[in-house]
C-alpha cells in the first residue's frame, strides 16, 4: 500500500475499545463515554483477521490504542494472537499505565515490543487534577515494572496544556538525562471536551525549544529514498534519550485529541510533515560556563 505521498504504508493503529479507566480534561467529559454493546465490539479473532488482512498487503508493525487498551478484558491473549500474525514484525502498545503494573510482564511475554505510556505531569496533585481520577505514583511503579519484565526505549507521551502543565517542560526534559526514556512532548488540539478552551491552553510544539533554548536539533540517521509511513517520514530509528515535537492533526480530521503527526523538521518544505526529534538536555559539568 502507498500513500499520496508515495510512502509505503507499513504501521497500523488498532483501537480495541473506546473505554479509558481515566478522565483526562482535555481527552473525555467527566461521565466518561456510553459502554458499547458486546456485539458492538469487534471480537478478537476479527481483530485477528483484520490484522493479518493488513499484514497481506506489507503492514509489519501494529500499535494496540484504545481509549485505554488495557481496561479491555484478555488484553494479553489478544496481543499474543495479533504479534502471532504472519508478515507483524513489532506490536507496540499505548497506555495510560493505570494497571501495566501488573500486566507488564505477561504483555512482554505476550510479545509486545514497545511501550508508549501517557504521562502530562510529574506532580501528584496536578495529576489527579488533569486526570480527575489518576494516582501518579500508580504510572511510575507501572514505568519501573516495564522495565524489569525487559521493556527498553520506553516513550512518555506529554500533552502540553498552556497553564496547566507547561511549567514542567524543563522537568521533562531534564528526566531524559537521567533515564533511558523519550519524552514526546504533542500538541494540544482544539476539538472535542476542549474545543472551547482559551486559546492560552494550546501550545505550539515550538514553545518547549524556546523554553529550553540548549536543545539543538538532532543529526539525521538513515534516511530512506522513499521513507515509510509512520517511521516518522524521515527513515530513522528511534532511540531513547531523545526528545521528540508532535504537531496536532487539524480539528477537521476527527480525529481524538491524543492523535498527532510529526512536526516537519527546521528548514525543510517537505509535503509530508516529518519528525523533529532533539537531543536530549544533558546536565553541565561543575564550573562551566
Amino acid at each position: 500500500m502507498e500513500d499520496t505521498f508515495g510512502r509505503n504504508i507499513r504501521y497500523l493503529r488498532l483501537s480495541v475499545t473506546e473505554l479509558c479507566d481515566l478522565r483526562c480534561r482535555y481527552c473525555m467529559a467527566e461521565e466518561g463515554v456510553c459502554k458499547r454493546g458486546h456485539e458492538e465490539l469487534c471480537s478478537f479473532e476479527e481483530l485477528r483477521e483484520f490484522t493479518a488482512a493488513a499484514a497481506a498487503l506489507g503492514v509489519t508493525k501494529l500499535r494496540v490504542t484504545g481509549g485505554e487498551p488495557l481496561v479491555r478484558r484478555g488484553i494479553v491473549e489478544l496481543c499474543a494472537m495479533l504479534r502471532a500474525v504472519p508478515g507483524i514484525e513489532e506490536l507496540c502498545l499505548t497506555t495510560n499505565g493505570t494497571r501495566l503494573e501488573q500486566l507488564a510482564a505477561p504483555l512482554k511475554e505476550a510479545g509486545v515490543d514497545r511501550l508508549n505510556i501517557s504521562l502530562d505531569t510529574l506532580r501528584p496533585e496536578r495529576y489527579r487534577e488533569i486526570t480527575r481520577t489518576g494516582e501518579l505514583e500508580n504510572v511510575l511503579r507501572s514505568i519501573e515494572a516495564a522495565e524489569r519484565a525487559g521493556f527498553e526505549n520506553i516513550k512518555l507521551n506529554c500533552v502540553l496544556l498552556g497553564g496547566m502543565n507547561d511549567d514542567e517542560i524543563g522537568d521533562f526534559v531534564r528526566l531524559t538525562a537521567k533515564k533511558p526514556w523519550q519524552v514526546r512532548f504533542i500538541e494540544l488540539m482544539p476539538m472535542g471536551v476542549c474545543a472551547a478552551w482559551p486559546p492560552e491552553r494550546f501550545l505550539p510544539a515550538q514553545e518547549v525549544l524556546s523554553r529550553v533554548p540548549e536543545l539543538r536539533p538532532a543529526p539525521q540517521r538513515r534516511r530512506a529514498a522513499v521513507p515509510p509511513a509512520g517511521s516518522g517520514g524521515n527513515g530513522r530509528t528511534d532511540r531513547a534519550d531523545e526528545l521528540r515535537l508532535l504537531r496536532g492533526l487539524h480539528k477537521n480530521t476527527h480525529h481524538g485529541g491524543r492523535e498527532a503527526q510529526a512536526l516537519p523538521a527546521l528548514g525543510r518544505g517537505a509535503r509530508a510533515a516529518r519528525s523533529y526529534p532533539v537531543r536530549s538536555w544533558k546536565q553541565p559539568s561543575a564550573g562551566a560556563s
